[in-house]
């Protein structure tokens, strides 16, 4: 005899659903907290838009070929900045050989090769990470004792001016590097051993190519922050008023920076507007080398 049995229907409970959430967005917590939040960023933007209209105001009767032909004088009819361009250029470019090669090669070696388990690379990444806060000046005195140390008697030299600079920007470019070798997908590393490729080649030919766009971008960015900064070069002595041009790694200098620290405080007022007109040169210089990164990472950076 077959018994048949039917099994109880089951009971289906439809939860309420889930709140979006608009409504907490009206809350007299949130609203005010929005509030304030594009205030300071409407104040911070004042200032800033103020800040540069103010410069461009001053400095623009002053942007002339003047500016780029002349040296500094004593009277502000016929001084210029020529020799404070040449000074940045011969400094940056200085800092970028020093740099680059050995910022990429460590942050390779950290990434790569380096033993993560072991408790020297460990200290030597966390090193790496507080160095890239601490502030400029610390590192123009670095930069002085150690050229105390080799008893260099002039420290006032391009040489000098690039070894500040180098230990500025070395952390931020190992940083940068480290975080475009990491964008790089595993399966990459992974499939070029496994056609027999060494873990060198498989860096130098795999990995380190497809994070260049990376690697460009922070050290652009990086070498930005170093034509802007005043203060490891005066503590280093930089000249203020230089009426020769940068010919050498051994060659007294002065940069965009220290010459408007120069210009500012000068009591006549042409003196100001060159030193306005010198920002506006600078900061143009920066939007160039922000932009030049800019264009490189959208051109060439890969989507995994």
């Amino acid at each position: 005899m077959t018994t048949t049995r039917h099994a109880a229907p089951a009971t289906v409970r439809v939860s309420a659903p889930l709140g979006t959430g608009t409504h907490g967005d009206r809350k007299p917590g949130p609203m005010l907290f929005l509030l304030l939040l594009w205030l300071s960023l409407l104040v911070a933007f004042g200032v800033l838009a103020t800040l540069l209209i103010t410069i461009l105001m001053d400095g623009w009767g002053k942007l002339s070929p003047q500016l780029f032909t002349n040296y500094p004088s004593a009277t502000p009819e016929t001084a210029g900045a020529r020799p404070a361009v040449l000074g940045s250029a011969w400094v940056i470019a200085a800092t970028a050989v020093f740099t680059l090669p050995l910022g990429i090669a460590a942050a390779i070696h950290l990434e790569e090769f380096a033993d993560k388990k072991r408790w020297f690379n460990r200290l030597i990444e966390l090193n790496v990470q507080n160095l890239a806060a601490v502030p400029a000046i610390i590192y123009g005195l670095l930069a002085l004792g150690f050229l105390s140390l080799l008893q260099v008697q002039n420290k006032n030299i391009v040489i000098g001016g690039a070894l500040a600079l180098s230990l500025l920007i070395l952390p931020v470019v190992i940083i940068a590097t480290r975080e475009g070798l990491r964008a790089v997908p595993q399966e990459i590393r992974d499939a070029s051993l496994a056609l027999g490729a060494t873990p060198w080649q498989t860096v130098w030919r795999q990995v380190l190519p497809a994070s260049v766009p990376s690697i460009a971008t922070g050290s652009i960015l990086a070498l930005s922050r170093a034509l802007g900064e005043a203060a490891p070069l005066l503590v280093l002595g930089a000249l203020v008023y230089i009426t020769f041009d940068p010919n050498g790694l051994m060659s007294g200098y002065t940069t965009l920076p220290i010459q408007i620290f120069n210009w500012t405080g000068r009591p006549q007022e042409g003196f100001h507007e060159l030193a306005a007109a010198t920002s506006v040169l600078l900061l143009a210089v920066l939007l160039l080398m922000n932009a030049l990164a800019i264009f490189i990472r959208n051109k060439y950076q890969k989507r995994w």
